[in-house]
């Protein structure tokens, strides 16, 4: 009989696509997680993983029983969740998956749940727009709070958040005859540190400028606002962050803020959750955290 384990073993080395990787996301041994592969196979009488040197992907039967296990294991989980929920408690894990723009009011948002359902464990992980979608389809996330334009596919559902939009930040020196406003021209002209061009968020300043015709100068990349905060405050550059992040974190010693205009963009974010019967108990919690903060 195929075990829960069995299935999510499977469903991990789907996703890692590497049997080190797999083994490791689940604690496992490598050796140890390959011979429970092997003796799935040898109980089911079918291959399941295409083999040579190194992992070459799944069979036709291995991805029919993966696709079949994620609905069986979000089945699971959700079976959890409801006899939890019939105690009269909403109790479990939901991961959220973040874009890096968001994740200021992810946080607000999770600590709202946890005053209302103080037993729900929610796990934030900061990733890209296109990495949300694709886990949210294999399960492996529970939720996305993303951009609701950078979606697509059948069985999604989006709830709005909020509109992102975009302020400068740098020294008091860097921004020395500026008001509270700066048109996207102007900042073009300012030394700039900026999120990775994979990133969601670049892909939107970087058409924004061209747009305008414009060619930035970008002195630093990196993966996250910290590294460009930090450059910021001390004066070698200027950066380009979501208006939300920046009310989240509150004034900041040696950086100003102004307004970025001509144009004034705004990006929706958005919730966005895979169709799924049984809905999880702490999808629904949240979903109505959302909701009585919207009323």
């Amino acid at each position: 009989m195929i075990e829960l384990k069995d299935l999510q073993l499977l469903t991990a080395l789907a996703r890692h696509q590497h049997f080190a990787k797999a083994a490791e996301a689940c604690n496992m041994s490598q050796p140890a997680f390959s011979m429970r592969i092997r003796s799935l196979e040898d109980k089911l009488g079918i291959s399941i993983v295409r083999r040579g040197n190194r992992f070459q992907g799944l069979t036709g039967e291995g991805q029919m029983i993966v696709d079949r296990a994620r609905g069986i294991l979000d089945g699971a989980k959700a079976l959890e969740q409801e006899v939890a929920a019939a105690r009269g408690e909403v109790t479990g894990t939901l991961v959220i998956g973040v874009v890096p723009t968001a994740t200021s009011f992810a946080a607000q948002l999770v600590n709202r749940l946890h005053r209302a359902h103080p037993r729900v464990l929610a796990r934030l992980e900061v990733t890209t727009s296109l990495s949300i979608q694709q886990r949210l389809y294999e399960g492996t996330i529970d939720v996305g709070v993303t951009y609701g334009d950078s979606l697509g596919g059948d069985h999604m559902s989006l709830t709005p958040l909020y509109d992102e939009a975009y302020v400068l930040m740098a020294c008091e020196q860097m921004l020395e005859g500026y008001g509270d406003r700066m048109t996207w021209a102007e900042a073009a002209t300012l030394p700039l540190s900026l999120l990775e061009p994979q990133m969601q968020n670049r892909r939107i300043l970087d058409r924004i400028f061209a747009d305008q015709g414009l060619r930035p100068e970008v002195m630093s990349e990196s993966t996250g606002f910290m590294a460009s905060i930090v450059m910021a405050r001390a004066g070698s550059v200027a950066t380009i962050l979501p208006r939300a992040l920046v009310d989240a974190l509150g004034p900041l010693q040696g950086a100003r803020i102004v307004h970025l205009v001509e144009p004034e963009p705004m990006r929706p974010i958005c919730l966005a959750t895979v169709d799924r019967q049984p809905e999880l108990t702490t999808i629904r919690a949240l979903k109505g955290i959302i909701a009585a903060s919207a009323s």
